[in-house]
């Protein structure tokens, strides 16, 4: 596991960002700061653990029940589930939670596009499963 985000004392979910935007949902599950996730129910969030359509990145630990404060847009600490090339979007996210390259959109195919997979974008390149790096969150 490489840290390629020049900031190897902050941890997973936490962010350095004076203008991130952080909403609160109520939680679904038990969640765990920089879990990637997304609306399971009306106002509820659940952990991403396979392709959704992420709304943001948990910046606290919270047991089922509890509200749970999200990064909603803003530049935040995340591991990576592969190769991601900076630059490139991102989304979430693989069943250990952690972000993927989201494939380029090849306009002349005839492939259904979900728009609302993006989950942000990749500040810096990694190589392998489980480096650390920044994300831009932005829908």
């Amino acid at each position: 596991m490489a840290d390629v985000s020049g900031k190897t004392w902050m941890a997973i979910g936490e962010t350095d960002d004076p203008n991130a935007v952080i909403e609160r949902f109520e939680a679904a599950a038990a969640i765990t700061k920089g879990d990637p996730v997304y609306l399971s129910a009306d106002d509820k969030i659940s952990p991403a653990t396979s392709a959704q359509d992420c709304i943001g990145i948990a910046v606290q630990s919270v047991a089922s029940g509890v509200m749970c404060p999200v990064l909603i847009r803003g530049r935040v600490k995340m591991k990576a589930g592969g190769a991601l090339t900076r630059g490139k979007a991102v989304y979430g996210a693989d069943a250990s939670k952690r972000v993927l390259a989201l494939a380029d959109i090849n306009e002349g195919g005839t492939s259904t596009i979900s728009w609302t997979r993006k989950l942000g974008w990749a500040l810096e390149s990694t190589t392998a499963a489980d480096d650390l790096l920044f994300i831009i969150v932005e829908k």
